[in-house]
């Protein structure tokens, strides 16, 4: 499965022989509703998947070896279609409630979503490798353009019945939405399948993304009852390969990028709206949840805003008008987003004589001491941005040792790798000042190192915080090199931190170049 093209032949041979009698089987398996039948059609299309990943097979030579020359998929593109109708059958087969299991775990696991799951993956994979022409190699240049033109067109009706489903009060899983909304992703950039999706936009943005981009109930328990995996989940690398909300926010900003001129000043008015009506409504009536998805819209498309002059201009008042007042909502995940909106926004050229900045950075020193730990982890991250601001170090200085002892605190609490990259910053942009701090600096991340090395085993957030916290520790000895009195007073918390990185039989390497 991954290895290369000449390596496989074995396989090239047992594709040869199997694929024939798979077909007929997964045919007639699509039309059956048998759980037996679920997950006999999820095995052959895990098969499809695990053979058609990297490569399309292609034939082998006499002696058995696998054949430089391209599959023969490639030449004609028309005999993977037996293939491409059991894909479309088997996402667009009507799954009945009456049928389903009645928790959501249990339908998570349910074999026929498994099933639509991998039609769905199979589908995007096919599209992203071998059906954009401009993007294709040489050699898959005629199959792109037929998948283009042919067989993405047919797959967007089963995407588009499936995005539906949710809109519509029934149920999906959260892995088919994203990869639904992965293979739209790929369907806005090229002109066949936009000419098509041009008419549904509307429904794509404001029934289907913006609903994925809006916190759930599960998500706002988490956050109250469950604050340190609340922070886990929202800065876990691995959201972009399975979270819909992910999926959603990438889908606006590549309809923004490609398709701008047709929706972007739509999608901009509507999220205006929600923050206006927010505004208009009495407390009580608010919808704090929509108002948390339109700032979370807005800022994913910051990048795009700040490069316009005519968003540009507006995007000062949007922050005065709606952020600095969410600093002291009563609504915890309010006060979160605030300050994840300094972090997109800390480059807005403020018109004022500077109270705006000196206003906002006071807001965020206040959230580093806020009840709920995401919002404290966010205001750390929000600090790092406004530093490297023209006239925050007026502000900031005076409070410089606060400033330390609450990043220190929040680290204490738990292993976030951005908090500590955040005080590194910090450390960087006031060396002169933070000289009087060295030594206390020192011993704090060697402490917090030691602590996050013990937990990295089972928790990788920490394991990247102690990498982090090595190079911090790097920043404040380069900042004090030129006061070389100070290394006295270090070295019993660095000659113990050296010896147990490069000792303890190499348990410790992976922080060796840290080090």
């Amino acid at each position: 499965e991954y290895k290369s093209r000449e390596a496989r032949g074995p396989l090239n041979e047992i594709v040869m022989k199997s694929f024939p009698l798979l077909l007929p089987l997964a045919q007639r398996l699509c039309t059956e509703n048998s759980l037996e039948a679920a997950l006999m059609l999820k095995q052959i299309l895990k098969i499809f998947w695990s053979s058609t990943q990297f490569y399309l097979p292609s034939g082998n030579n006499p002696d058995g070896s696998a054949s430089a020359t391209p599959s023969p998929a490639l030449a004609n593109p028309s005999a993977m279609e037996p293939w491409f109708e059991i894909l479309k059958a088997v996402l667009s087969k009507p799954l009945p409630e009456a049928d389903q299991p009645d928790t959501k775990e249990e339908r998570n696991a349910w074999p026929w979503w498994k099933a639509k799951k991998w039609a769905a993956q199979i589908m995007t994979r096919l599209f992203s490798r071998y059906g954009i022409p401009s993007y294709a190699e040489e050699e898959i240049k005629e199959f792109a353009v037929y998948f283009s033109q042919n067989v993405a067109p047919q797959f967007l009706g089963p995407v588009c019945e499936t995005l539906n489903l949710r809109p519509s009060g029934q149920f999906c899983t959260d892995r088919l939405v994203h990869l639904c909304l992965n293979f739209v992703d790929l369907a806005v950039e090229l002109a066949p399948t936009y000419k098509l999706l041009k008419p549904h936009m509307d429904f794509l943005l404001y029934k289907v993304c913006f609903p994925c981009m809006c916190l759930t109930q599960d998500d706002i328990e988490e956050f109250e009852n469950d604050p340190h995996e609340f922070v886990h989940k929202q800065n876990s690398p691995l959201a972009d390969f399975y979270d819909p909300r992910m999926s959603a926010i990438t889908l606006v900003q590549s309809v923004v990028k490609h398709r701008g001129k047709d929706n972007m000043q739509p999608f901009l008015a509507f999220l205006t709206e929600i923050l206006q009506r927010y505004n208009s409504t009495e407390e009580a009536n608010k919808n704090h949840v929509e108002k948390d998805g339109a700032l979370l819209s807005f800022g994913s498309l910051s990048d795009t805003l700040l490069t316009k002059k005519k968003f540009a201009s507006e995007l000062e008042g949007l922050m005065v008008s709606s952020v600095f007042p969410d600093f002291n909502s009563p609504v915890a995940f309010l006060r979160c987003r605030a300050c994840w909106m300094v972090q997109r926004f800390s480059e807005i050229p403020w018109s004022d004589d500077g109270s705006h900045l000196r206003n906002l950075i006071q807001l965020v020193l206040q959230r580093l001491s806020d009840p709920a730990l995401p919002v404290q982890i966010e205001a750390s991250k929000a600090l790092r941005f406004l530093i490297e601001v023209d006239g925050a170090d007026v502000t900031l200085l005076p409070v410089l040792p606060q400033i330390l002892n609450e990043y220190f605190r929040i680290m204490n609490e738990i292993g976030n790798d951005e908090v500590v990259a955040a005080l590194q910053v910090i450390i960087d942009t006031f060396g002169e000042q933070i000289t009087p701090h060295a030594v206390a600096l020192v011993t704090q991340l060697s402490t917090a190192f030691k602590n996050y090395v013990d937990a990295g085993e089972d928790d990788d957030d920490a394991a990247m915080a102690a990498a982090q916290c090595l190079e911090c520790i790097n920043t404040v000895l380069k900042g004090t090199c030129e006061h070389p009195e100070l290394y006295t007073n270090m070295e019993p918390c660095l000659v113990p931190l050296v010896l147990q990185i490069l000792g303890n039989d190499g348990e410790y390497l992976e922080y060796m170049e840290f080090a």
